[in-house]
């Protein structure tokens, strides 16, 4: 099932539905040898799943974790995830320590979404599927398997592995913070994690710094841009609008992971904003090893107000 009634509903709004049909053809359960030959090469993996615990209403687990949508980050040397087989990939290793789908990976068939992002190239494939637990990591059974084009996607040179460096202890909170703010709005990517009853994905969002917006402590916003029109994420928060976003700082390793619920707003002009609600956050310095050179800025990127 490439979409569901969430997806088709934004596409029929906007007017796209023969235009994601045809790029719909391009989602196949099958990992072909060029991506089976990318993933190989790549130093990190997003994931996107809803943590174990209840997800609506008065039965809303205390922790912050327990019920949300997140999106974590793993790393590891080339080869750390790979494709063992045309419909399942294998990674080894897993998450930093108190991250929060950490339950998650460890559950059989938990619904994921998956990116494999490499700034070097511009390039950038998603597998959506099921987990399974394994002893030295964990597999994910395809389901959905496709690349994206390199929009709004910046372009980093090269990047260096800081070795036998612990990630440090993760701050937990429900608003951001003053320098939470600041890491925001200079942000030049995020990575979106949303479900749907029937699964789960990971995706890219990317712009000149500033194109989020931090309107109060608790909520955040950003310009839906044009892209390849199959409204996969903003048809999943039709359907369910627990939302997880992960902000990364290539230089020091600082992530800062955010939970909470989004909707999207049309505008007159055509245009989409995506408002999201803050319900969790989490952020782990140096939880990455990997440090990016600066970006070179994608020339699709819109100009920031």
């Amino acid at each position: 099932m490439t979409y569901h009634s969430g997806s088709r509903a934004i596409q029929d709004r906007v007017g796209v539905r023969d235009l994601a049909d045809h790029v719909g053809r391009a989602v196949g359960q099958g990992i072909r040898p060029v991506a089976a030959a990318f993933l190989e090469l790549q130093p990190m993996l997003v994931v996107g799943a809803a943590a174990p615990g209840s997800a609506t209403g008065a039965e809303r687990d205390p922790d912050p974790a327990g019920g949300g949508v997140w999106a974590s980050l793993l790393t590891g040397a080339p080869g750390f995830v790979r494709a063992t087989g045309a419909h399942r990939i294998s990674v080894a290793g897993g998450l930093p320590a108190g991250d929060p789908l950490t339950a998650a990976l460890a559950a059989e068939g938990t619904a994921v979404g998956t990116i494999a992002l490499d700034p070097r190239t511009r390039r950038r494939m998603r597998l959506n599927g099921r987990v399974r637990p394994g002893p030295r990591g964990f597999a994910v059974e395809a389901e959905q398997v496709f690349a994206n084009c390199p929009k709004y996607l910046q372009k980093r040179e090269t990047y260096e592995t800081v070795a036998g460096r612990a990630a440090g202890v993760p701050r937990r909170g429900t608003e951001l913070t003053p320098s939470q703010r600041e890491f925001v709005e200079a942000a030049d990517t995020f990575f979106l994690a949303t479900v749907h009853p029937h699964g789960a994905d990971a995706s890219h969002r990317g712009g000149n710094p500033g194109f989020v917006h931090v309107d109060s402590p608790g909520r955040l916003s950003w310009r839906d841009y044009p892209g390849n029109s199959m409204f996969l994420s903003l048809g999943n928060l039709t359907a369910d609008p627990r939302a997880g976003l992960l902000f990364l700082d290539w230089t020091s390793g600082r992530v800062l992971q955010l939970t909470g619920t989004a909707r999207t707003e049309f505008t007159p002009d055509g245009g989409r904003t995506v408002r999201f609600t803050l319900a969790g956050a989490v952020e782990t310095p140096a939880a990455s090893p990997l440090r990016w050179s600066p970006p070179a800025y994608s020339p699709a990127n819109p100009a920031t107000p």
